[in-house]
């Protein structure tokens, strides 16, 4: 008996596949048996981030015909579900390589099943889109990413009409659609005879202008930036989507020395100056380091691919360019945003901020010390939205973040927005410089108000069907034996995230192990890569000691 990917792999051969695909299909059947496997041996699946994956050919590849039937399980949705008129769908895409015919195949085939489309004339920022949504009154939108990934991926995430990212129960109905998809014959690629065709229109400059102006509505110190408008920023897009807004932001703003690192404002899908096109990674930041220092800038800013995530570097005391981490920069701008908020009498009982459970329980005591509420949610920024969405009516949604680097201010964008970051945080220099202060300075005093901290992350990839299988392995060994102490405190409290009945929140494959001494450990296997991921955290003077302490624990 044949092995099921062999099966599946045997059916693109004779299914409604193009020659260029069936010779690929050939090749990989006459190679290793290990990447054939991996190749077909599933259906990509929707995760925190979407639909993402390797492209190449297979049901486990991004590639058209997997594009395809996903925007066709779409559509059989939305026509099955949503019973209004006009119905629209908003597509946005990034540089990487495939990401525009993925985008254009996807108008085509809604267009096809008489859905109205609004598409982007050239890369937009997934926040734009997710704002463009809103403004288009659409049902949902398509961005065409993967993020921060490395050059060989891509992926397909599929917004609601609020703006965010779908969550349950709406994504696993929609997977359920795709799924009955088994061969590209049953894509619709033209209007069936009779029928009519959706309208295709393009958005440009003029979405560009309301996301930008709504962007600035939102800043709080315009006296600051003013009398502060010689500090030096070094800007990067990392070869991606950010250069369509971010600078033009901060010129509007008033600051007048934006640096470029000009290679990384090409838009290239393959990444040629980075390793990894990811703002979390030290490297990707090396040129832009390099100019900061050479034309003695103050701060860099970096986006990834689809500028929904935003890294920096500042200078610290003795004048050194220091990288953030996730953490310190979100703690930053929620102490500089709910000060200004309180200074400027916005502050109320109705107010509220949100986090991610594997962020740093600094933002929930900053928080808490202007008597604002802070929600506390599963990984991934659409959870984030959906407090959001929930508190529509009931309170007012003041900033968000998560350790992964997204941070977000306001109702306009429903998902992680580094345009918006970059613009605050350039605002929160200055208003720190109005105090003779660097942004480093401000970090240390927010430490030695609510007690230092330090965070730190861990991952271990292992790829393909065997990796996903020893994640599982690895997950399954901690549910069943957890440790019994952190750092040789005592473990005082395990949280499983599967027992919803417990967390309250929806089931996800998370563990949390917290000290006697108010040490966090959370583990969680990655929704879209193949990764599995160990955060760290601790408080007060020994924490770095702790947390090296606590990776050496944890190693794999």
């Amino acid at each position: 008996m044949k092995p099921h990917y062999i099966e599946v792999a045997e059916s693109w051969l004779t299914g409604n596949f193009d020659a260029q695909t069936k010779e690929e299909v050939k090749a990989l059947m006459a190679g290793d048996p290990a990447v054939l496997e991996d190749a077909f041996y599933r259906n990509l699946e929707f995760g925190t981030g979407g639909l993402r994956g390797v492209m190449g050919v297979g049901t486990n590849r991004m590639n058209k015909y997997v594009v395809g039937m996903a925007t066709q399980g779409l559509a059989n949705y939305i026509k099955a579900n949503v019973k209004r008129d006009n119905l629209s769908v908003s597509i946005s895409f990034d540089s990487r390589n495939h990401s525009a015919e993925f985008a254009r195949i996807s108008a085509e085939i809604l267009a096809a099943n008489g859905l109205d489309v609004h598409i982007f004339e050239s890369l937009r920022p997934t926040p734009e889109l997710s704002y463009a949504i809103r403004a288009n009154k659409s049902i949902a939108g398509i961005m065409v990413t993967a993020s921060h990934n490395p050059a060989e991926y891509n992926g397909y995430k599929v917004f609601w009409e609020d703006g965010a990212q779908i969550t349950s129960p709406v994504d696993k109905d929609i997977v359920a659609e795709v799924n009955k998809i088994a061969d590209p014959s049953q894509i619709l690629y033209k209007a069936p005879c009779g029928a009519k065709a959706g309208k295709i229109t393009v958005m440009g400059k003029e979405m560009d202008e309301k996301y930008i102006g709504d962007i600035l509505s939102l800043l709080l110190s315009p006296e600051v930036r003013a009398k502060h408008s010689d500090i030096k920023f070094v800007y990067t897009p990392l070869h991606g989507t950010g250069v369509k807004i971010v600078p033009e932001c901060l010129e509007r703003l008033g600051f007048k020395n934006v640096y470029h690192v000009p290679e990384q404002d090409v838009n290239d899908g393959n990444f040629p100056t980075v390793i990894s096109p990811n703002p979390e990674e030290a490297s990707a930041l090396k040129m832009a380091l390099e100019v900061a220092d050479k034309e003695k800038a103050d701060i860099v800013l970096a986006t990834d691919p689809d500028a929904d995530r935003m890294g920096i570097a500042i200078r610290d005391n003795e004048g050194r360019m220091t990288l953030m981490n996730g953490n310190q920069t979100a703690s930053i701008l929620t102490y500089y945003i709910l000060t200004r908020w309180k200074e400027l009498g916005k502050l109320n009982g109705s107010k509220y901020i949100v986090k991610t459970i594997v962020t740093t329980e600094l933002l929930r005591e900053i928080a808490e010390s202007f008597g604002v509420k802070c929600y506390n949610v599963l990984t991934g920024f659409k959870y984030i939205a959906e407090v959001v969405h929930n508190n529509e009516g009931k309170g007012e949604f003041i900033c968000g973040g998560e350790e992964s680097y997204g941070f977000n201010v306001g109702e306009f964008v429903r998902d992680k927005d580094a345009p918006i970051a970059c613009s605050m945080l350039a605002e929160c220099a200055a208003w720190a410089a109005e105090q003779g202060k660097t942004l480093y300075q401000l970090l240390q005093d927010i430490y030695a108000k609510y007690g230092y901290r330090r965070e730190a992350l861990s991952s271990v990839v292992r790829k393909g069907k065997t990796g996903a299988e020893e994640i599982a392995a690895i997950m399954e060994n901690l549910r069943n034996n957890p440790p019994k102490d952190l750092a040789g405190k005592a473990v005082v409290k395990v949280i499983d995230y599967l027992e919803t009945a417990k967390t309250g929140l929806p089931k996800s494959n998370v563990l949390q192990f917290f000290s006697d001494g108010g040490d966090v450990v959370t583990v969680r296997p990655s929704g879209t890569e193949p990764k599995i991921k160990f955060y760290f955290g601790a408080k007060g003077p020994d924490a770095d000691t702790i947390v090296e302490s606590l990776k050496s624990q944890f190693a794999l």
